[in-house]
């Protein structure tokens, strides 16, 4: 059996993953339907594939005397999922339980994951690697959560920037709390 990629990333309607200034996590839009929502996606086994980046900045959130009381429960779930991180820097020890690196083509690296993951697998954020895997053919579904704003000042990491041409089909469209829209889509390159 092969496992099964998704590529889960959160954004603005103008398309940014990030943003600076005062907007706060989820820029201040979720509610209580999304959060039930996410936690639901992380109930079943899942390994999480992670770039170096996202990797590292999640990390300190799982050290020791970390109050883990203060995340969502889908965060919590994430965390207690195993890990493998793609790059060819960091090294043990690593505080996200479960975690493996792998170094090397992630192209190749994932290709692999896929073929021997007893589990699906997830990527949340990692930009980079997960435009790279989308250009290679890898991602096989690509989950966006629109949140209603638009950060054309503040927003940092356009999502696709660097990715191919890809048509989209439209697996799921669910909107939450009366305004937030997760879309599901299966990837096929253009042309």
């Amino acid at each position: 059996m092969t496992a099964t990629y998704t590529f889960d990333i959160f954004s603005t309607l103008d398309g940014f993953a990030n943003h600076e200034g005062d907007w706060g996590g989820y820029w201040g839009k979720q509610g209580p339907e999304f959060l039930a929502h996410r936690a639901a996606l992380y109930r079943e086994p899942l390994r999480m594939v992670l770039g170096a980046k996202t990797y590292s900045s999640n990390a300190p959130f799982l050290a020791a005397g970390s109050d883990r009381g203060e995340f969502d429960e889908w965060i919590t779930r994430m965390f207690d999922s195993p890990v493998t991180v793609l790059s060819n820097g960091p090294t043990e020890p690593l505080d996200w339980p479960g975690t493996t690196i792998e170094s090397g083509d992630p192209v190749d690296v994932v290709a692999r994951l896929k073929a021997e993951s007893g589990v699906q697998l997830r990527s949340h954020g990692s930009l980079i690697l997960n435009r790279a895997l989308l250009n290679a053919g890898l991602i096989d579904t690509i989950e966006v959560t629109v949140f209603p704003v638009i950060s054309g000042k503040t927003g940092v990491d356009r999502i696709f920037d660097g990715a191919d041409d890809f048509d989209l089909e439209l697996l799921e469209a669910r909107t939450f709390d009366g305004h937030t829209q997760v879309l599901t889509y299966r990837p096929t390159r253009h042309g």
